[in-house]
């Protein structure tokens, strides 16, 4: 049994979000998965504002099986102290990460797992700022 970590933004939770966490914790064989969730103040360091606030994607990621503990992501450094602290086996991202981690493996394996084709969290909210630009236009 392995404690294996992921982190993510996990807005706008499609099934590939679903998909990388099963695999995630198939890999802890019985283990435990643990999910760093990025804050809203940390997204907004990375540029990035997500739809629902960190409470609520805490929520949604809490209510996935697969899912065993949920944490905060305040900054990139905090990784580091996460594995030591947890007593994490694992880190696992997806393979657009992939080498961007990899000073993590001397302190546990890293491995980085294919996206699920054809779904992105980059592509829903490109279709959402579509609609909002054609109902902006008929209004």
């Amino acid at each position: 049994m392995k404690t294996v970590i992921t982190y993510g933004t996990f807005d706008l939770l499609h099934y590939g979000h679903i998909e990388i966490l099963r695999r995630a914790k198939e890999l802890s064989e019985g283990g435990k998965l643990i999910v760093g969730i990025s804050s809203d103040e940390f997204n907004a360091i990375k540029g990035k504002k997500s739809h629902m606030p960190y409470e609520k994607r805490k929520e949604l990621v809490e209510a996935i099986r697969y899912v065993d503990e949920v944490i905060p992501e305040e900054n990139w450094e905090q990784k580091r102290n996460d594995i030591t602290d947890h007593d994490v086996d694992l880190f696992v991202m997806g393979n657009d990460w992939e080498g961007k981690f990899d000073e993590l493996k001397e302190l546990c394996e890293v491995v980085y797992l294919e996206r699920t084709p054809s779904i992105s969290s980059t592509a829903i909210k490109k279709i959402i700022a579509e609609l909002e630009e054609v109902e902006h236009k008929t209004a």
